[in-house]
């Protein structure tokens, strides 16, 4: 069942997935239906899922369950990165490579393979400073709190020693 993510409560679980690219407003109107029609229908073994997702800078769909409600696991995930692989297939992008990694800069948000990124800080284009999206982050008070962190911060401080 669909529910707005900001009624979630702030240890749902969630699932960040990265697009290659920026999506347009069209894309975008298009994967909220999809997406808003797979959760409506999700299921953990006959048990509707309450859950939501976010679409945040054009780039990022952040899907969200309310594990207090019913715990997801095996099948109900699969299905949700069945959603993901349908919308790559459509829209032309990759959202499930994990080795991607998406910073900000001045002239906005860049997604780069881990091997440039890593080019990027040893030329120093990118710093400690450098805000990082930490993807890996599980919940929904973890997007608020940490997914968004200099890179100092995060799983990327490795690349800075």
């Amino acid at each position: 069942m669909y529910v707005p993510y900001t009624t979630l409560p702030d240890d749902s679980r969630v699932w960040i997935y990265q697009s290659n690219r920026k999506l347009t407003e069209a894309e975008q109107e298009q994967i909220v239906t999809m997406t808003t029609d797979f959760v409506e229908k999700w299921t953990r073994h006959g048990e509707n899922v309450r859950g939501s997702f976010e679409i945040k800078y054009d780039q990022f769909l952040i899907i969200a369950v309310d594990q207090n409600f019913v715990e997801v696991s095996g099948c109900s995930i699969d299905a949700s990165v069945k959603l993901v692989q349908l919308i790559q297939d459509q829209f032309k992008i990759d959202m499930l490579n994990k080795l991607a990694v998406g910073y900000k800069k001045e002239q906005g948000l860049n997604v780069v393979t881990m091997s440039e990124f890593m080019d990027l800080v040893k030329n120093k284009e990118v710093t400690e400073d450098t805000t990082v999206f930490n993807n890996m982050i599980d919940t929904k008070e973890g997007v608020a709190k940490n997914w968004e962190v200099p890179a100092k911060y995060s799983w990327h401080a490795r690349f800075f020693n």
